[in-house]
């Protein structure tokens, strides 16, 4: 761009412009600065190239990297460039003399930097008496503050009264004033000597004054300070401190306390214990440790929630469409959770519910949680009670103790922030107990409707209502509940996923899950329904689907090695049938004939129910030679014991019915052993399994191998019924056995066994032991040569350290 000399006034040039940052330049100063942007370099290059003069001026925000004209001050200063040096970090150091000042009248940008269209402006010459005795006023002033502070700042200021005129004089001061830019700014857009001069005068008098406060300061706290009062010099050296920077002071911090306090909606309780810490927070030093204290437990009364509520969904069909979409299946848990709005419909307040989801590891109990939530419209929070043994986790510590806080469920609500949240309390059967207190027995208070309205945290120490709240507990067991806590529970069982289910679940969500977790798309890779029946009986063996995931990632996984490694990505399709399956996982684990494949003497199918589901469990039993002696292994409980010693007595009480020699009791020994021994089994459901092993032995006919059983017995031979039979059957239904043995009173149950597994399985109530007899021996005589086989086999993946095996 070229300048346009000859057709403007002679006041009126054009001139490359720097937007400079954080610094203002006065005529009559030489100033040192950085130049970095693009456009600045350039527009410097420019006036290199011509008679270096350009025009500086300074942005409003430092922080903008590219500013508009409109950002810019229009008065700035014409310089001169004395000298440029190109940096290692390719900016230039520039040093630019001031000349005078200028307006820009117009900016504009071409070819990457700016020109301005510059008005110069001429300074008026002002000398006379005004002048010099503002001048000499000036001169005082800058005494006064070299007597006040005298450094290399005051140093500076006082150079700058050698100026040859008034208008150097002030413009070379106000280049070293310490102040903002918005104020220097100030200072150069005044154009009158006089005016300048007078506001330099003011503002190191504010200065002085400043300084002189912070020695009245100092001298009045080292009057007042001994060797205990050295914190209270720090405070008020912090207070004036504050002061000068416009900040908030202690008051002002109080009074913000106490407003939120008025705001947060306490009870009357809270809000009186409240203003009574506050007033006491006001006597304190603000930076004693009590001071600390009260002021945390403050914050806590004011953020837990006391009147903030999320807006629940009303409408029963998208509900019911969030708990589909979310999980197949599991029809009367999500049917309860319906229910349970419906009645939020009909009744404003009604009784916290809480609910208790009991199943085996990776049938969806902490994500059924969430999906509730969802359903709910309510904030979700977590609890994993899972080797909790401190009361203090879920009552809070009290605040006589260092480092008190609250328990987990005031901060869960502080978490959720509403006050009515749905809390899952995860592993609720895996709360430990010892010297530390017993913190199922807190939880009893919590989860009760009848108390929980009042609420009383140790550390809040205030009663806080959690009637609202929507509490779920998990669980595998119930066993190791405890029975008050237990009472204040509704149960509802997830026995665990049939095989139809898994699949749809794996097709609707795993596979579509783990894909995206392994960076496939459902185009590039397909599990076909036999691929995934294939995982399910052959490499799989659970009642839930966590580890039916894991094995469909490795699948994923291994794809995602070939999909990488190959060539043609854009053809690249896999459908992993049940062929594939084998050759990516190698050999099948579990075999549904691991059950056998024919009929033994002495080894006898019994169903049993553990932590992880239902489980198929052998009983064997053999005779030999000896005394009459009877020989329980395999680390068996007292009550599965005990349920031994009754079949034994049941048994010989009908030794001539059944076609046993009486003699045989006391010439030889039994022995009754249930394989893997190094993982404990009890639970009242084993009495028929182990009479029919016994009766097999003694009178050598095999026991079907197809058959398996569950009941307990009496003296007399009656069947008494068992729990968990749905996990039961479902477990027998996975190992491939087709006909199973029921107490007649267990018949009522069966409703709660999927059709489809019914349809599938033989199912005989009997009542007495005679019955099961005559369906679970086979009637063919062994020959007195013939070997007795006992093959103890039993699910493989049990054998996990510390897993139970409970036969209920």
């Amino acid at each position: 761009m070229q300048e346009f000399t000859d057709q403007m006034p002679g006041d009126i040039l054009n001139f490359p412009m720097v937007p400079i940052r954080d610094v203002v330049i006065f005529p009559f100063t030489k100033v040192a600065f950085k130049i970095g942007r693009p456009s600045s370099v350039k527009a410097l290059e420019k006036a290199m190239l011509g008679d270096r003069n350009i025009f500086l001026a300074t942005q409003h925000d430092a922080t903008v990297d590219e500013p508009e004209a409109n950002q810019i001050y229009t008065t700035g200063t014409l310089g001169r460039i004395l000298q440029a040096q190109k940096l290692e970090n390719g900016q230039i150091k520039v040093v630019v003399e001031g000349r005078e000042r200028g307006q820009s009248v117009k900016v504009e940008q071409f070819d990457g930097l700016f020109y301005a269209t510059v008005r110069k402006i001429a300074s008026i010459d002002e000398s006379g008496y005004r002048t010099d005795g503002l001048l000499q006023k000036l001169h005082g002033v800058v005494e006064q503050f070299m007597r006040i502070s005298p450094d290399a700042y005051t140093d500076a200021l006082h150079a700058s009264l050698r100026g040859n005129s008034a208008s150097q004089i002030s413009d070379a001061m106000a280049s070293h004033l310490r102040v903002d830019i918005a104020e220097k700014q100030l200072l150069l857009e005044t154009v009158s000597v006089q005016e300048r001069l007078a506001k330099l005068v003011d503002i190191l008098e504010v200065e002085i004054e400043k300084k002189q406060l912070d020695r009245t300061v100092h001298t009045r706290a080292k009057k007042q300070m001994d060797k205990h009062q050295r914190e209270y010099y720090l405070n008020e050296q912090i207070k004036a401190i504050h002061k000068e920077l416009g900040r908030k002071d202690e008051k002002a911090e109080l009074e913000e306390l106490k407003k939120k306090i008025e705001e947060a909606g306490m009870t009357i309780e809270a809000k009186d214990k409240a203003l009574q810490e506050l007033s006491r927070l006001e006597s304190m030093p603000p930076m004693s440790a009590e001071s600390t204290v009260s002021r945390t437990y403050i914050d806590w009364l004011i953020n837990v929630p006391w009147k903030e509520s999320s807006n629940e969904l009303n409408d029963l069909g998208v509900a019911e469409s969030i708990l589909d979409e979310d999980h197949y299946g599991l029809e009367i848990i999500k049917e309860r959770i319906v229910e349970y709005l419906a009645v939020r419909q009909l009744v404003k307040n009604p009784k916290g519910t809480i609910l208790c989801f009991v199943g085996p590891p990776g049938v969806g109990k902490t994500s059924l949680g969430k999906s509730i939530a969802n359903a709910t419209g309510r904030k979700f929070v977590r609890l994993s009670l899972g080797g909790v043994h401190d009361e203090s986790e879920i009552r809070g510590h009290r605040r006589t103790y260092i480092g008190s806080m609250p328990g987990q469920i005031v901060q869960l609500m502080k978490r959720a922030g509403t006050k009515n949240p749905i809390i899952l309390l995860d592993e609720v059967d895996k709360i430990g107990k010892d010297h530390r207190g017993d913190p199922s027995a807190a939880l009893l208070e919590v989860l009760d409707p009848e108390q929980n309205n009042t609420f009383r945290d140790h550390y809040l120490d205030v009663d806080y209502d959690l009637s609202q709240v929507f509490f779920i507990a998990t669980a595998n067991v119930l066993d190791t509940i405890p029975g008050p806590l237990l009472d204040r529970l509704e149960i509802l069982r997830l026995s665990g996923y049939t095989e139809r289910e898994k699949l749809e679940i794996s097709k609707r969500h795993l596979i579509p899950k783990q894909a995206e977790g392994n960076g496939l798309s459902l185009e590039k890779v397909n599990i076909t329904d036999d691929g995934v029946l294939e995982l399910i009986r052959h490499y799989t063996r659970e009642a839930g689907v966590r580890n039916l995931e894991r094995e469909i990632s490795s699948c994923l996984r291994k794809v995602a090695k070939k999909y990488v490694t190959s060539e043609n990505k854009e053809d690249f399709r896999v459908s992993v049938d049940a062929e594939m399956v084998g050759q990516l996982l190698g050999k099948i684990r579990f075999r549904k004939s691991d059950i056998g494949s024919k009929s033994e003497v002495g080894l006898v199918n019994g169903l049993a129910w553990t932590s992880v589901g239902g489980e198929v469990l052998q009983v064997e039993a053999t005779i030999v030679n000896g005394k009459g002696d009877v020989t329980l292994t395999g680390k068996l409980g007292e009550v599965m014991q005990e349920s031994a010693k009754t079949a034994l007595t049941c048994v010989r009480s009908r030794a001539l019915e059944l076609g046993i020699n009486p003699e045989d009791f006391r010439t030889k020994d039994l022995h009754i052993h249930v394989p893997e021994g190094s993982i404990p089994k009890d639970g009242p459901s084993a009495g028929i399994t182990l009479a029919t092993a016994m009766v097999s032995a003694l009178t050598r006919k095999p026991a079907r191998y197809d058959l398996a059983m569950t009941g307990e017995i009496t003296l007399r031979g009656k069947i008494l019924p068992i729990g968990g039979l749905k996990e039961k059957l479902l477990a027998a239904h996975r190992f491939g056995i087709k006909t199973i043995l029921i107490s007649v009173e267990n018949e009522k149950d069966l409703v709660d066994v999927p059709e489809e597994i019914r349809d599938e399985l033989t199912i005989h109530c009997v009542d007495t032991i005679d019955e099961v007899l005559n369906l679970a021996l086979e009637n063919i005589e062994a020959k007195p040569d013939v070997e007795v086989v006992n093959t103890p086999i039993w699910d493989t993946h049990l054998g996990q350290t510390g897993l139970t095996s409970v036969i209920e």
